[in-house]
Order: C-alpha cells, then structure tokens, then sequence
C-alpha cells in the first residue's frame, strides 16, 4: 500500500504541474493505470523475494554437495591409495609364494628321488638275499619287502629249539648267509624282532611268559651277528613283540607255528632323506 500511496501522490502532482484539463474518462483511466502498476509492482517484489529465497537455498545446498564432493574425493584418494599399496604387497606377497612353492617342489622331487633310489636298493637287496637264501626257504625263511623295508622272516624251528633262545647249527648257517651280504652293506641298518605265538610259556626256568622269550630270542640273534659274524653293533637293534603282531589270527598249529618267528628287518638309512624333509 505503501508503494500505491508514492504513486498516487506522484500522479497527483504531476496533474497539478500541468495545465492539461482532462476529462473524467480520461481521469479514471490514469486511475486504472495507477493501480495496475501497483499491483505489478507487488506481485515482482513477491516473486523477486521468493527467488532471493530460492538462490539462498540453492547456494546452501550446493555448499553442502560441494562438501560431500569433497569428502568423497578423500575417500577415492585414500582407497586408491590403499589399492596400490594392497596390489604393491600382493605383487610381493605372490612372488614370495611362487619361490616358496618352487623350493618345495624341487625339495619334493629330491625326496622322491631318494624315496626311489630307496626302493631301488631295497629291492636289489632283496633279490640279492632270496637268492643267497634260496636253500633255507623251504625250512621256513622267507623274504619279502614291505615299505620300502625288507623283511627276512625266519621261524622258530629254523633257529631254536622248542621252548630254546640258543640258535641250533642250521640256524647259524642261515643267518651266516644273511650276514655275509649285510657286512658288504654297510648303509643298511637291521633291526631284529621276536615273535611269540599266545600259547602261555611254561617250565622255562627264568623265562616269565611270551614277552621274555620273543626278547631274548631276538637278542640272541643279534649277539650271534655282532659277535660271531662280526656286523657292527651301532647298525643293529633288538626288540621283543611277544604274541601281539601275529601273521595269523586262527589257533591252529600251524598257524601258531607261522607266529613263532624271528624277523630281521633291513633299511636303508634315510639320513639325507630326513634332512630333506626337515
């Protein structure tokens, strides 16, 4: 109303300036103008304050997106940053591996080629004592190899007497035999191993049960091939099994019979294998 009011008064002073005598008609149509040019010039100063209003809220909501823009050019920064650094420590990471696995490889091959060469020579010394043996294996030695081991099985009337740990003349004889290869094999440890059947030993003066005759039987052994054939102790070991690794379950005599043995395993020694894998 304000702004109406200056231009009425405007109006009516520049009527009063002039001398120009107007008509009623005439008068009322400059009235009509007055208002509305008025009333243009409230509805602009409207519009004028609700765009002042609009650009307000746009420039704070641009400074808010500016600030968000900002922020989530930081964290693209920092995730390429850690990308190159993740893909710097793969690189290394996956050659390290890479070396790893090729030192494992060549160290497994290594193995395999002693496992083999094990195999080799196990087998060679088996055909060599089959063949140095051949006259003993229908008396009951047999030998085998099982493991990448040799086993030299001998039963217990091939060695002893019944209910005896002193070996009889034909069992020297076979195990004469048997230590004359051992002695040109010196990278072969022995191991011998008593076996009992389950029948419960009696009347054998300080022998208690089992486990004593399958321990002393194979000592026995084993002081005939260090003292008698001349192998040397540090390459050769006695152990008693007793009843409890028999080749056959059922009771029968003969099956019994096949129990009670002596068994002299032969090995190669695995030192540069145990290195390899340590």
């Amino acid at each position: 109303m304000k702004v109406k009011s200056l231009l009425a008064l405007a109006f009516s002073l520049l009527l009063m300036s002039s001398c120009v005598v107007m008509s009623k008609k005439k008068y009322q149509k400059l009235l009509s103008d007055q208002d509305s040019l008025a009333n243009g010039w409230s509805t602009a100063q409207v519009k004028i304050e609700s765009l002042e209003e609009e650009l307000t809220r746009l420039k704070r909501d641009t400074a808010i997106l500016n600030q968000k823009v900002n922020s989530l050019n930081g964290e693209l920064a920092d995730l390429r940053g850690n990308y190159s650094t993740l893909r710097s420590n793969s690189s290394s990471e996956i050659n390290r591996l890479s070396e790893d696995l090729k030192r494992r490889e060549q160290r497994l091959k290594e193995v395999e080629e002693m496992i083999r060469k094990r195999d080799e020579a196990s087998n060679a010394l088996k055909n060599k004592l089959q063949k140095a043996l051949l006259g003993f294996q229908d008396k009951g030695l047999t030998v085998e190899m099982r493991d990448g081991k040799v086993y030299v099985s001998l039963t217990d009337k091939l060695l002893f007497a019944s209910g005896s740990i002193v070996i009889d003349e034909r069992g020297k004889q076979a195990l004469h035999e048997l230590a004359v290869i051992l002695n040109t094999q010196p990278e072969i440890n022995i191991a011998v191993e008593g076996h009992t059947d389950n029948q419960r030993v009696v009347n054998l003066g300080q022998i208690k049960d089992n486990w004593d005759l399958s321990v002393l039987r194979a000592t026995s052994v084993v002081r005939f091939l260090t003292v008698d054939e001349k192998i040397s102790p540090n390459r050769i070991m006695a152990t008693g099994k007793g009843e409890f690794q028999p080749i056959s379950t059922d009771n029968s005599a003969e099956s019994r019979s096949k129990n009670r043995r002596i068994e002299i395993v032969l090995s190669p020694k695995l030192d540069e294998l145990f290195n390899l894998l340590n």
